[in-house]
């Protein structure tokens, strides 16, 4: 796959390679340790580093610990905590809303056994059917909203069709058209 950079005109300028998966996702932790049992004890995510570091980033002295915790691809998510409580209310994370979230894929199987998990923790979690994905809801302890999503088998012609038609769907919307154009089954 290949991504194509437009001017307003539509031809491409050039053809990239599709980034092939990100490297790691980055937040802030209040406690590393309450970080480490959510994403390790309750989701499974093993803990694969833990690093501590003294920079000097934009002329300030930071004393910092960042923790890795690993995803299947390869990739990461990764925790940064600060020595110094006025840095660490600085960059400290905010709740956010629903639509504000990291959405990892996931089966069935796995969704349920997160449930079952989350359920046992005593964590609330929410649940929504978009007709694209089946959504698993939660928030980490600072905050952070993940969502676990189980793609229906016709995922595949799903994202032929949303690559066919995306460009038109932008220019509608930019242009007003509040048209409703996912037309999906869902599970209510």
């Amino acid at each position: 796959m290949s991504t194509n950079i437009r001017d307003e005109s539509g031809p491409n300028l050039k053809t990239l390679p599709a980034l092939p998966r990100f490297h790691h996702a980055a937040y802030v932790s209040s406690d590393q340790e309450r970080t480490r049992h959510f994403y390790e004890d309750i989701l499974g995510m093993e803990l694969t580093g833990f690093w501590v570091e003294h920079e000097v980033i934009g002329g300030i002295a930071h004393e910092f610990s960042l923790s890795l915790y690993a995803l299947g691809d390869g990739s990461a998510l990764s925790f940064f905590n600060f020595a110094d409580p006025e840095i660490q209310q600085q960059h400290a994370a905010h709740r956010q809303g629903l639509f504000v979230h990291l959405a990892l894929r996931v089966n069935e199987d796995h969704q349920e056994q997160l449930r079952c998990r989350l359920h046992a923790a005593g964590l609330e979690a929410s649940e929504f059917d978009h007709g694209y994905a089946r959504s698993l809801y939660v928030q980490d302890p600072d905050g952070q909203m993940i969502e676990f999503a189980v793609e229906p088998e016709l995922m595949d012609s799903i994202a032929v069709h949303q690559r066919a038609t995306a460009h038109e769907a932008l220019r509608r919307w930019q242009g007003g058209d509040r048209t409703v154009n996912n037309t999906l089954p869902r599970q209510h």
